[in-house]
């Protein structure tokens, strides 16, 4: 089975892309909502953050404050580090249960925004890079999170640049509302289901 890895910086995009390849009967597994399900629902995840954080990661209901969370590890690289530590290799072991769950597709795809910075790369055999022009991205997380354009900005300074992104990539996928995005997506489709006869 091939293992595909999509990413691509924040409002570029990487969500419709997949929701395509899941139209086209493709498994997709959403890193980012595997990350926040095991941060509400896992245990371990759990007390290993209230080992790290301590109790002021938690709420009211004694369950992860995400909001909290995020402050706490905000320019604070070696406490975000600390975090990662803790979810990467959880979300990696839900990605490999959910995988021999779908061994029988063809290929499937993990859809992760930070694939290259968390070395989930490495678990995948290609990448997909989703980009967007940068006053498109800008427009579509303002509408989406309503947030200001300094705030996306900033997450968008955080995150790998396009090129590098590229660079690291076998595949581009062109979402700048000129190009077509469906006939992008089927020609590697059909490009990975030849490689998966081959």
């Amino acid at each position: 089975m091939i293992k595909i890895g999509i990413t691509g910086g924040i409002g570029s995009g990487k969500s419709t892309v997949c929701k395509v390849f899941e139209l086209l009967g493709v498994p997709v597994y959403y890193a980012d909502n595997a990350a926040k399900e095991l941060l509400e629902n896992d245990s371990d995840v759990k007390d290993k953050i209230v080992t790290v954080f301590g109790r002021e990661a938690l709420d009211e209901k004694n369950a992860i404050d995400k909001k909290r969370l995020a402050a706490i590890v905000f320019n604070d690289k070696p406490k975000l580090e600390q975090l990662n530590a803790i979810v990467h290799p959880a979300v990696a072991n839900n990605f490999n249960a959910w995988q021999k769950q779908n061994y029988t597709a063809p290929y499937l795809v993990k859809e992760a925004a930070i694939l290259f910075e968390s070395g989930a790369y490495k678990g995948v055999d290609r990448v997909i890079t989703v980009v967007a022009p940068l006053e498109i991205k800008i427009a579509r997380v303002m509408q989406r999170d309503k947030v200001d354009r300094e705030q996306v900005e900033q997450r968008i300074k955080s995150q790998l640049s396009d090129e590098e992104k590229i660079e690291r990539s076998q595949y581009v996928i062109y979402n700048d509302e000129q190009a077509l995005l469906i006939p992008q997506i089927i020609k590697i489709h059909n490009e990975l289901l030849l490689l998966h006869q081959a």
